[in-house]
């Protein structure tokens, strides 16, 4: 059974496409890690999913869920550290979607708070401002903030960019938890080896959809290369439907083990995070 269904969907920015004409479902309880160079549409799928950016074409159609059934991590590097905010305030965010955006926090909210931050290795932090905080710890405060939200559906955006290996396995295992517990789970990712060791389906994408699967049969050398082929193939100023493959632009990287983020290259393959998300807010400005 489908969590969530893709059909057609194509999304972009000022009517220029960086999704193109996507068809596939994410099952119910699947891990999956979304793939592809620069500006080949990854972040961008994700805030279709969310409800946040609307289609150019096409629909995302939510199987059983609503939109506050998702819970969505932006990329680190979009989070504006110099708000006056400490972990708790990030972490009673989490919140929200079960008591209202004004509501008071409650003492059994903050022993889920607590148990969160315990089993992201933070306990005692609540009281830190988060502009004291590593790269490493505020990405393990945000997954608290997730664990807090307790939602079925979980949107990941590079969660393991920039940050140190060890977090990064802790991180790991947490996300292999919530497969077990039968959450639904997509993470925009780079690191071709983690994805085969730990995500068992990849979506592949290049704008277009290049492969949609079992990692092992998604991920492949030769489609790898084809990604890459076909975002440095596209005419990034192209109105939607219209792509000119004999531009090449020189936009060649090694994205297997590439932690770098998606800024795209233009408006066809802006790739940013435009998720104002208080009091972690998004800077805004790109």
């Amino acid at each position: 059974m489908s969590a969530i269904r893709i059909e057609d969907l194509t999304l972009g920015y000022d009517g220029h496409p960086a999704v193109h004409h996507l068809d596939g479902s994410f099952a119910r309880g699947s891990l999956t890690a979304v793939m592809g160079p620069n500006g080949s549409g990854k972040s961008t799928l994700l805030k279709g999913v969310m409800g946040a950016l609307k289609p150019l074409g096409g629909r995302v159609v939510l199987d059983g869920f609503g939109r506050r059934d998702i819970a969505y991590l932006p990329q680190l590097a979009e989070i504006d550290r110099s708000f006056p905010a400490v972990v708790a305030d990030l972490l009673a965010l989490g919140f929200w979607k079960r008591r209202g955006a004004f509501s008071a926090i409650r003492g059994a909210d903050h022993k889920e708070m607590e148990a969160a931050l315990a089993r992201v290795g933070l306990s005692g932090f609540e009281r830190r401002t988060i502009d004291t905080l590593s790269g490493g710890q505020l990405q393990r405060a945000l997954f608290a903030r997730v664990l807090v939200q307790d939602a079925p559906v979980i949107l990941l955006d590079e969660p393991f960019a920039a940050i140190d290996e060890r977090t990064v396995a802790d991180l790991t295992d947490l996300i292999t938890h919530w497969h077990g517990e039968g959450r639904t789970v997509i993470a925009v990712l780079h690191d071709a080896e983690l994805v085969h060791a730990s995500f068992p389906q990849t979506l592949l994408l290049a704008r277009e959809p290049i492969a949609w699967g079992a990692t092992a049969t998604a991920l492949t050398a030769d489609n790898l290369r084809r990604a890459r082929q076909m975002v440095e193939a596209w005419d990034e100023q192209a109105p939607w439907h219209e792509h000119d493959h004999d531009h090449d632009h020189d936009h060649r990287h090694d994205h297997d083990h590439d932690h770098r983020h998606d800024h795209g290259h233009g408006p066809a393959g802006q790739d940013h995070d435009h998720h104002h998300d208080h009091p972690a807010s998004s800077r805004g400005t790109h």
